[in-house]
């Protein structure tokens, strides 16, 4: 009797050891399959989770009621930032043995009400960081909104386009400081990033591009950068000047039936440098509408920064073999 009870206790007792011999496995196998996606997850997040804070200063008459906010525009069906009133970067860096010295700043478009954050921002740079191409997407100070930029902007744009343009102008020139710092910053730290500081180019959309036209125009030594890219640039927000003597090279971007008429602005922008000596390159796309970016409507539009690395690849921004 003692004997069965002590192989019945005995048989208990190895099962309960075998539980937890299994359920310690579990335990170490989760945190194993954990750690993996955790992995995983980090390296498709992007290309890099550094934000950099860029200098700021209070703009007379303009404060901001609400912050920052980040969502889903059904209007414009992408991504959007609103309500910036602190200038910061996100960096997209390449992998070291791809590097090719070369970067970009990136401004998004988005009627200085909002910043089209994807499309004209992260997509961008992650293609850019693919090619070598260090990316610094800028959030530039914008015209403070209620909940819904996108919504404020598009209901003054039917009931009051003049309102916008009030709006816009108090802030601009603040943007434009911005995209300066934004090039001092890159060049000062371009060591640590393995940039070359005669390769630091501006990119800008719409009013992006706006801006990449206000940095062409107010550039000193310290902040001037290599080479401009506006794209479908808004020049009714920053009107067409002649060129600094010593512009840097430009690729225009645009499409013939842009919405918004901004086609005109870009051959006259093209003209403005090619009277006066410049290096510049001009793709007008017969189609494409505004606000492409990176977005794919099955046009030939849909591959304009592919010429735009062919262009850097000729201005010897990029080697050829990258």
């Amino acid at each position: 009797m003692k004997e069965g009870k002590f192989r019945s206790s005995s048989i208990v007792s190895i099962f309960q050891k075998l539980l937890c011999l299994i359920t310690l496995e579990k335990k170490i196998m989760s945190k194993k399959i954990g750690l993996l996606v955790l992995v995983f997850v980090i390296g498709m997040s992007g290309y890099a989770q550094r934000i950099i804070e860029l200098p700021n200063s209070p703009i007379e008459g303009v404060s901001w009621q609400n912050e920052e906010k980040e969502y889903y525009s059904q209007i414009w069906q992408t991504q959007v930032v609103t309500n910036v009133s602190k200038p910061t970067m996100q960096v997209f860096t390449p992998n070291a043995d791809e590097n090719t010295g070369a970067a970009v700043v990136i401004a998004p478009g988005g009627g200085l009400y909002a910043l089209s954050i994807n499309s004209e921002g992260n997509e961008v740079a992650k293609w850019l960081a693919n090619k070598g191409i260090t990316a610094f997407v800028l959030k530039y100070r914008l015209v403070p909104t209620g909940e819904d930029g996108v919504g404020d902007i598009s209901k003054l744009s039917a009931t009051n386009p003049n309102e916008i343009m009030k709006q816009v102008s108090k802030v601009i020139s603040y943007s434009i400081t911005d995209g300066l710092n934004a090039i001092s910053y890159v060049r000062k730290h371009a060591q640590s990033f393995g940039i070359d500081p005669n390769k630091i180019g501006f990119m800008g959309f719409s009013a992006g591009g706006a801006v990449t036209l206000g940095v062409s125009y107010q550039y000193v030594d310290g902040n001037k950068p290599n080479f401009l890219v506006p794209v479908y640039a808004w020049t009714d927000a920053m009107a067409v000047q002649e060129p600094k003597a010593d512009a840097p090279p430009m690729l225009i971007i645009c499409a013939t039936n842009d919405p918004l008429g901004l086609a005109k602005g870009s051959i006259e922008l093209y003209e403005s440098m090619r009277n006066a000596n410049k290096s510049v390159g001009l793709h007008m796309y017969s189609a494409g509408g505004h606000g492409f970016g990176m977005r794919k409507n099955g046009l030939p539009s849909d591959h304009w920064i592919e010429r735009f690395y062919e262009w850097s690849i000729a201005e010897g921004l990029v080697p050829k073999n990258q």
